[in-house]
């Protein structure tokens, strides 16, 4: 109920100053339409880069790699294929954390890790590189180093406050 009577005061309050609703709501349309074309190149080559890193094991690899480095911060083994994964691709992340859950059980230690990390991190990489591409930025700076450092404290945490609560 709350988000129908949102749009109603909104187009209310629009037709209670003059503005024309409907050919506002086009041109606003168009807008969008424009921008999800515009974006689509890049996504369609994060995606392709994602699904072949995950389809090639190079994933699983690296996690096993940094597992030990991964264990020093409370992250179980089977999560560190996750730490990567999740920054770049979240419907990557979900289905190697469902994989997670469904192989080690939904009430365990790396279940429940798996399951917040989820929730805690972001896409970071993803977004990034989606928003950048748009406004045609080539360069970055400190956007790409800080979301990692944001991701990584997330997953820590993560980790961190299931061996606190469960």
């Amino acid at each position: 109920m709350l988000i129908p009577a949102i749009l109603a005061g909104v187009g209310l309050y629009a037709l209670y100053n003059g503005v024309d609703v409907f050919p506002t709501f086009l041109a606003g349309a168009k807008k969008g339409l424009a921008t999800a074309v515009s974006i689509l190149p890049t996504l369609v080559g994060l995606l392709a880069a994602v699904y072949m890193l995950r389809a090639s094991g190079c994933i699983d690899i690296a996690g096993k790699l940094l597992s030990p480095y991964m264990a020093l911060l409370g992250i179980p083994e089977e999560c560190t294929a996750l730490v990567l994964l999740k920054p770049v691709s979240g419907g990557g992340g979900l289905a190697l954390g469902s994989e997670i859950i469904r192989l080690s059980g939904v009430d365990s230690y790396p279940g429940r890790v798996a399951a917040v990390m989820l929730g805690a991190s972001e896409t970071s990489l993803y977004t990034i590189s989606l928003y950048c591409g748009h406004l045609g930025m080539k360069g970055t700076r400190y956007a790409v180093p800080a979301a990692l450092a944001g991701d990584l404290v997330a997953f820590a945490a993560a980790a961190f406050f299931v061996r606190l609560f469960f």
